[in-house]
């Protein structure tokens, strides 16, 4: 009776602790983000609005002769945008509560991971400072990157249980299947991850032959619905290029370089795609940056050593560690393919980065204390940079538009809609599309809707 009552008290402990985590993470995810907003839609946000408002239900979400095949993205966009309406200030909030139940499943990997609570949080807080979350709170098409995010890092999760569970491991390879085949239609570029399934059961010694046959079949049945709604096997590349027309592996290798400094804090690359390269940060920013790879090598190398002290289970961490690795290549070179790097594809990749590291830490013994001295270096770095997300290409223009929503519907209401309305002056640059569907957003029906024009 003393025994099962001890027992409810843990449950009930870690119950709370859970809820006090989650909390927790939530409020940091509000606080880390506050002062984002999303009042006019502009660039992509406003062409997947307009598609949204014109399209039936089918259309939207299984475009037939487009150029991408992502109707789980477009599903969970159209009911998105269905919940919102109007309210375009609810997209952040809306952005920030996903990503902050993302913050929480890395924090329960990383604490299966580390076998430490604290550290698990610590990989739910740093993946929600990251700078490389500007795009998946700061627009509405940022959902795309979030949903994608999440499927991969459960396609990781569920390998790892495969590769680590001795009672029924194969649900988790179910669960990793099931999350591959759902993430391809999210995002293309993480189609490349049937290789992890392959390596999975590789490290495993699967001998099964059917469970060989599952992801394989899995990647042909994607590639045949794209080419039945797409029309191509190609994947499409950034700014309407197609990557079989683009791709150059010179190119790719120095992308791929490029992202792996990125996950070790190193920006690179133009100012409004990578907020301020490194060579161009300030002295103690560089000089963090430096300390805190110093730190990360040690932990690595203490690792290392770990690893070869606990002769039993060596085998079992070189698997382990090749599973992360093969992750965050695979995800690193999906990136590297197109004409350039954006940092919020990078994200997927830190944030393994960040549980792999969560790993090491179990076997670096009294060691494991640089993983807290890593995140102190970090903080201050991740801080500096988001205050300088302005510096991106897209911060101005949202600025410009959130105004505009302000000076016009904003300010007037319904009443906008039988008003002729000029913008005066030359600083504001704004195409014909979106001088002719900005109001739209707003309209409760499709009548009596002014053009922008400009004098």
């Amino acid at each position: 009776m003393e025994k099962e009552r001890k027992q409810w008290r843990l449950s009930e402990l870690d119950w709370k602790s859970e809820v006090i985590v989650f909390l927790l993470l939530m409020a940091s995810a509000f606080f880390i983000n506050r002062g984002i907003k999303i009042k006019g839609l502009f660039m992509d946000d406003l062409y997947m609005w307009s598609c949204y408002g014109e399209q039936t239900f089918r259309e939207f979400v299984f475009p037939v002769g487009g150029t991408r095949c992502r109707f789980v993205f477009y599903l969970a966009a159209y009911l998105q945008m269905a919940l919102i309406g109007i309210k375009l200030n609810w997209f952040v909030p809306c952005n920030i509560i996903i990503n902050g139940l993302i913050s929480y499943t890395v924090y329960r990997f990383g604490m299966r991971l580390s076998k430490n609570r604290i550290l698990g949080f610590l990989c739910g807080f740093f993946y929600l400072l990251s700078r490389m979350a500007y795009y998946q709170i700061a627009q509405a098409c940022g959902l795309m990157e979030t949903l994608a995010l999440w499927f991969a890092i459960g396609v990781l999760y569920g390998v790892y249980r495969y590769l680590t569970e001795k009672e029924k491991p194969e649900r988790f390879f179910w669960l990793a299947n099931g999350l591959y085949f759902g993430v391809c239609f999210v995002h293309e570029r993480y189609m490349v991850l049937v290789a992890l399934l392959l390596v999975a059961l590789a490290l495993k010694g699967e001998k099964n032959w059917k469970r060989w046959l599952l992801p394989i079949t899995l990647c042909v049945l994607v590639q045949v619905i794209r080419l039945i709604f797409i029309g191509t096997l190609s994947p499409a590349g950034t700014g309407g290029t197609d990557v079989a027309d683009t791709f150059k592996f010179t190119d790719a290798i120095g992308q791929a370089l490029n992202q792996v400094g990125l996950v070790f804090g190193r920006n690179s690359g133009p100012l409004h795609l990578c907020i301020e390269p490194f060579a161009d940060s300030p002295d103690r920013i560089k000089n963090l940056i430096l300390a805190a790879e110093a730190i990360l090598g040690v932990g690595v190398l203490a690792a290392v050593i770990g690893m070869i002290r606990a002769r039993d289970e060596i085998v079992c961490h070189l698997k382990n560690a090749v599973l992360f690795l093969v992750f965050i290549t695979l995800c690193i070179g999906s990136s590297s393919v197109t004409i350039r790097v954006e940092m919020r594809w990078v994200y997927v990749a830190y944030a393994a980065a960040l549980l792999f590291f969560a790993y090491l830490s179990r076997v670096m013994g009294k060691a494991g204390i640089l993983v807290l001295l890593y995140g102190c270096l970090i903080f201050p770095v991740e801080t500096y940079y988001r205050d300088n997300w302005d510096n991106l290409y897209l911060w101005a223009p949202q600025s410009q538009y959130n105004s505009l929503a302000e000076k016009t519907y904003g300010t007037y209401g319904d009443d906008i809609f039988d008003k002729e309305i000029y913008i005066i002056g030359k600083d504001f640059e704004i195409s014909d599309f979106n001088a002719e569907t900005f109001l739209k957003v707003y309209a409760k029906d499709k009548i009596n809707i002014p053009k922008l024009q400009f004098i």
